[in-house]
């Protein structure tokens, strides 16, 4: 796939991944839809930067645990654009919980967001993508891979994930590819102090933690290094997950 002049929507492309993402797809040459849902002013500067990088961008807000709403998103960006080739699918939330303080509604809340958004905004997005022959590319997370004790409900909603991509990949093959990125420590959450950030670098094989381009260069390499990837899983830990 040509990223130049190719259209991508990127779901939470106000804050951090998402940001990240749909600012390094339009260095490459990608319109964006931004979404967002919560963070205006993160999403208003990311179209900034879209724009700087000599592009189009356009501001999409959305409720994604709303299905419906998941579910139009595509057809609001294709409408903007005229086409839609590119759906990453990065929103997401992840709260630290004990097993014994989860409620119906905070699982009900990860995983609505998490989880059952991702398919619905892909669902809506198929009959565009299939004209263009495109891709989707799902965030995931080291944690759909491994237990974390403090975020059982993310890990489940990851696990799905994880499951959903691999799932979709055959169901929508050949016309559209689906793939996923698994990232590792890259962006921590803000509330961690430096001695967990030092013994998460000290315990990761590549003795370092990532960085948003980590992920930004695994999303490129899927969409326009290969055509020959669909269902795969892209882990970007450092080697965390062998250590």
């Amino acid at each position: 796939m040509r990223l130049e002049g190719a259209v991508a929507l990127v779901t939470g492309a106000g804050r951090r991944i998402g940001q990240a993402i749909a600012i390094g797809l339009a260095q490459s040459g990608c319109d964006v839809a931004v979404h967002y849902h919560g963070s205006k002013q993160g999403a208003e500067e990311t179209a900034v930067a879209v724009r700087a990088a000599g592009r189009r961008a356009e501001l999409i807000r959305g409720d994604l645990s709303d299905p419906t709403v998941a579910r139009q998103l595509a057809d609001q960006a294709a409408r903007a654009f005229r086409r839609l080739d590119i759906v990453v699918n990065s929103a997401a939330i992840m709260v630290r919980q004990e097993v014994e303080e989860v409620t119906p509604q905070s699982w009900n809340e990860t995983l609505d967001l998490n989880l059952r958004a991702m398919f619905f905004v892909s669902q809506g997005a198929i009959p565009h993508l299939r004209r263009a022959k495109g891709k989707i590319v799902n965030i995931a997370d080291l944690a759909g891979l491994e237990p974390w004790p403090a975020y059982v409900t993310h890990c489940v909603s990851k696990a799905g994930v994880i499951m959903l991509t691999k799932a979709m990949a055959r169901a929508l093959a050949p016309d559209i590819a689906v793939n996923a990125i698994a990232p590792g420590a890259v962006l921590l959450p803000d509330e961690w102090d430096e001695t967990a950030r030092e013994h998460l670098r000290e315990t990761t094989p590549l003795k370092r933690l990532g960085a948003p381009a980590d992920v930004v260069a695994a999303v490129r390499f899927l969409l326009s290094g290969t055509d020959y990837a669909t269902g795969t899983i892209l882990v970007v830990d450092g080697g965390r997950l062998i250590r």
